[in-house]
């Protein structure tokens, strides 16, 4: 960065260069949220005479794109909230798991990581072991023994199947696990000189040091628990009026295309509105991960 930015201040040439050529690719990235929410304000008729086009353009041509509406329109939302809140239904239920899952991975995820990586004690080394196979395993081989494991407890079809499995996170465990193993243990040893326990210790010591990295793990934990589809149709397959609002989008078609707009503006929403909240601890979380 340092060659980039001369002493006067100034970008050089091959920081500008760098600069448009980021600019231009966020710009290609967020084109489609745009698209979303610019569409979400067109009326029924217009969006779905546009979509009915598909199949019928000339590939020596551009595809044409609607840049404005011809008529600014809200009934799509008035038809989420007020004549069909099947979306918001879903948007709620999305909203209880998102939030659900968070706190219960607040009061697991740390407290695993520090045990795992302040503690000596037998079996840690293949607890953590178990973690590193489970973090790499995808969710189609753990599905058939988790179905097992809901079934016995008598939890299939209802909203703890989906909950709990995903409070138990082997990636943010590992990560924070791997963060606190490089923190100093001068930390926790001024501590006890001054009297404090291994209990104190986590709560006034570790979790505001590691502030950084757990913001930036519950910011992308929540796009997880957001997105999530697998889960709810596995473990809710005779409960869809429990389903998040990611499935519902497996549903859409032409004919419902302004209220699917609509309701994947209002779903998009939440997740940026995270991202700008944690997005300091998660620049910071990742300048400490390089640095560790």
């Amino acid at each position: 960065m340092g060659r980039r930015i001369r002493r006067s201040g100034r970008l050089s040439f091959s920081g500008w260069v760098a600069m448009l050529i980021l600019t231009a690719l966020c710009a290609l990235i967020l084109l489609p949220i745009v698209f979303t929410f610019l569409y979400s304000f067109f009326p029924k008729g217009e969006i779905e005479a546009y979509l009915n086009q598909r199949g019928s353009y000339d590939a020596e041509e551009w595809l044409d794109v609607l840049y404005s509406p011809a008529v600014f329109s809200l009934r799509q939302y008035y038809k989420i909230f007020i004549e069909d809140p099947t979306y918001l239904r879903l948007f709620c239920n999305s909203a209880m798991y998102a939030g659900a899952i968070l706190v219960g991975q607040g009061v697991i995820v740390p407290l695993t990581a520090y045990a795992l990586s302040r503690f000596t004690f037998r079996g840690r080394d293949l607890i953590f072991f178990c973690i590193l196979v489970l973090m790499i395993l995808p969710f189609q081989v753990t599905m058939a023994p988790s179905v097992m494991v809901l079934r016995w407890l008598g939890l299939m079809d209802t909203i703890w199947a989906v909950i709990l499995p995903m409070c138990f996170s082997p990636f943010y465990i590992f990560l924070l696990r791997q963060f606190m193993v490089s923190l100093p243990g001068e930390l926790l040893e001024a501590g006890m000189v001054d009297g404090v326990g291994a209990v104190r210790g986590y709560i006034h010591v570790i979790l505001p040091v590691c502030k950084p990295i757990i913001g930036a793990a519950a910011a992308l934990s929540f796009a997880d628990c957001w997105n999530m589809v697998e889960q709810p149709l596995i473990y809710l397959a005779n409960r869809p009026n429990l389903r998040p609002l990611s499935v519902m989008f497996n549903q859409i078609s032409t004919e419902g295309a302004d209220v699917a707009f609509a309701g994947s503006a209002l779903y998009i929403l939440p997740t940026l509105l995270i991202y700008l909240y944690f997005q300091e601890d998660i620049v910071a979380g990742i300048q400490l991960s390089e640095l560790k």
